[in-house]
């Protein structure tokens, strides 16, 4: 391994001193081929933006992916909500925000990174092919969120605005309010916004009322910044934002994920979830001659307050990189660094805590190297040191390496492939559970590693895009964050298949169709809907999207997910059913009131029973899992001042 690490650190530092030598002006890093969203979206990196958003009119994670095959989101409340890609859980991605690393949950019941979705720019997801400046961790991809800033919200000429916003939703009595000032005079910025959402537990597609499953989230977000004349930016950007329904209990633990429990006898309780985060940012927004430099600082917490269920994640994290301009491209290298803890904060006498140190080194290229082929490519060295509850320590170190191209095969065809291979290292235990019941005893800890492969190719003509992909990705080694006695377990991971994509847009709208097929396997057999920080089943999920501007006034639009039949399950599991579920809504901007939008929506159109595709305990006999709201109707307003 020393050999390895030394040869990449040489690769590294030859790469950094080419280009320092061949530095030249500024290049933009999206006018890269490869990096462009066509060629990005063919390699399975989608980024869903601030138009979208806007149109899903999210007010949760498992809203914010709406029409995204590639993308589940389990259901329920807040606390119990995560994401997946691929079939795969979040906690094997690397999850940031504005940049900043996110720690995991705390519970393998509850959800990973809260989010409300009122003040996002945009959200960046990577299915495998993560490039070595995403940050370490990336087994199965990146997903990354951005918040909006004072200059995404003011109009041109405008020195100091604000919008306020009400939804109210007919199934539950849901009521959503949010508002923000924000502001830009002199070089300096800021933005203060709020978020609150109430309401009462859904109702079904039978009418059946869903316990458990009441909004209560308060979310609490700043954001200001400085930019000198001389474009150095310093940003600094707080958020607070919390969970505190009554959530559904058995044996003093939750389950938010379920609606019940037979047998065990459910109560029902508050339940906290917290996340509270820290970031400030440098950048270089004038770049002169080879200095582009980004400096981040990053602090967040997330906790769980649950009953028998207490746990609390810590990350510290930063990073300190540099764009190089290149003849023919730009590289971006720097060194990274978290450390992170994970901790039982009940009143268990062998309560414990874990530790987590990362420190990497790291470099991407990203250029056209001809009229028809552009490439991006990259390494990075990670080193971990990983402290048990008991003080034990083991460390260890990784490369990864990845490589992606976009080819030009003629006008309107073009090849993309790429491949990756990530050092994962080592994991923390569930905080809720260290030292739960006895005191931890640890064996030989082990390290992942996943390889992800994927070729595609892409179609454009004039309106129309089309693209199609094949996918691989392998998690040796996964491991089993349950288990703090004797030797760490691990899983080999497996999620394959195809993507493809059909679109046209036209000068009023468009329409957009998603097909995914993932294959989820772990040890070789199929994954279950309780495979928790692992992964779910997927089989065939086809996701539509569209818009249209009818006139000035008026937009209609609407989003559908069908999900086929998954008859290969693991034994004791039952075969997952098929759903369809179509989303409506329609805008309105009165016409001598351009700052006002009302927004009129129509969920679950055919008032459908069924359980997402991503939902904890589908098909399992023990538990009766989360079934989505039936038909709602929602009225939304929204004014800017």
């Amino acid at each position: 391994m020393k050999t390895t690490m030394k040869a990449a650190l040489l690769a590294s530092s030859s790469i950094l001193a080419a280009s320092i030598a061949a530095a030249q002006d500024v290049i933009d890093l999206e006018a890269i081929r490869v990096e462009s969203d066509a060629a990005q979206d063919t390699l399975g990196n989608v980024e869903i933006s601030a138009e979208e958003i806007e149109e899903r009119n999210a007010a949760s994670t498992d809203e914010l992916f709406a029409g995204q095959s590639e993308i589940l989101a389990t259901g329920g409340s807040v606390i119990a909500q995560k994401v997946l890609v691929h079939g795969l859980e979040e906690s094997n991605l690397a999850v940031t925000i504005d940049g900043a690393r996110q720690n995991k949950g705390a519970f393998h019941h509850t959800g990973n990174v809260p989010i409300d979705p009122f003040l996002l720019k945009s959200v960046k997801v990577s299915s495998g092919l993560a490039p070595a400046d995403a940050g370490p961790g990336a087994l199965a991809g990146i997903l990354a969120y951005e918040t909006k800033d004072a200059r995404d919200l003011l109009e041109p000429g405008q020195t100091i605005g604000g919008f306020t916003g009400l939804t109210f939703g007919s199934n539950g009595g849901t009521f959503r309010r949010s508002a923000a000032l924000y502001g830009a005079q002199g070089g300096f910025e800021y933005l203060l916004a709020y978020s609150r959402q109430t309401g009462d537990d859904y109702e079904n597609g039978d009418g059946d009322v869903i316990g458990g499953t009441e909004p209560d989230l308060t979310d609490y977000f700043a954001k200001v910044a400085y930019t000198t004349d001389a474009g150095k930016r310093f940003e600094f950007s707080a958020e607070q934002i919390s969970d505190q329904g009554l959530r559904p209990f058995q044996g003093g633990f939750p389950r938010p994920d379920f609606e019940d429990v037979p047998g065990r006898g459910t109560t029902y309780l508050v339940a906290v979830t917290e996340r509270t985060s820290y970031s400030f940012t440098y950048t270089d927004e004038n770049p002169q001659g080879i200095w582009a430099p980004t400096i981040q600082l990053a602090w967040n917490e997330q906790l769980v307050d649950a009953e028998s269920a207490q746990g609390r994640n810590r990350s510290l994290s930063g990073k300190a990189e540099n764009r190089f301009a290149l003849g023919s491209g730009v590289l971006t290298a720097g060194v990274d660094f978290f450390h992170e803890s994970a901790t039982n904060t009940g009143t268990a006498a062998n309560a414990g805590e874990e530790e987590l140190s990362n420190i990497g080194l790291y470099a991407q290229m990203r250029q056209d190297v001809s009229s028809r082929v552009s490439l991006s490519y990259g390494i990075r060295l990670d080193s971990q040191t990983y402290t048990g509850a008991t003080g034990e320590e083991w460390s260890s170190s990784g490369v990864s390496v990845n490589a992606a191209a976009d080819v030009l095969l003629t006008d309107r065809l073009t090849l993309n492939v790429g491949a990756a291979s990530v050092w994962g290292g080592y994991e923390l235990n569930e905080a809720a559970l260290i030292g739960l019941r006895s005191a931890p005893v640890y064996g030989d800890q082990i390290t992942s590693r996943s390889t992800n492969f994927r070729i595609g190719l892409r179609y454009e003509q004039g309106p129309w895009q089309a693209g199609f992909a094949l996918f691989h990705t392998n998690i040796k080694d996964a491991n089993d964050p349950f288990s703090t006695t004797g030797e760490a377990a691990a899983y080999d991971v497996t999620s394959q298949g195809f993507d493809a994509k059909l679109r046209y847009t036209g000068t009023q709208g468009y329409i957009e169709g998603n097909w995914t097929y993932a294959d989820v396997q772990i040890d070789e057999g199929p994954v279950s809907t309780t495979s928790y920080y692992v992964g779910r089943p997927v089989g065939h999920i086809i996701g539509l999207s569209g818009a249209w501007d009818v006139n000035e006034q008026w937009t209609l639009g609407g989003t559908a997910e069908i999900a086929l039949e998954v008859d290969e399950v693991p034994a004791g599991y039952a075969p997952l059913d098929s759903y369809e579920v179509v989303n409506l809504w329609a805008k309105w901007t009165p016409p001598s009131y351009d700052n006002l939008t009302v927004r009129f929506d129509v969920k679950n159109v055919f008032d459908k029973t069924y359980s997402g595709r991503g939902n904890d305990g589908v098909g399992f006999s023990a538990v009766e899992p989360i079934t989505e709201p039936g038909r709602t109707f929602l009225i939304s307003a929204n004014m800017k001042f």
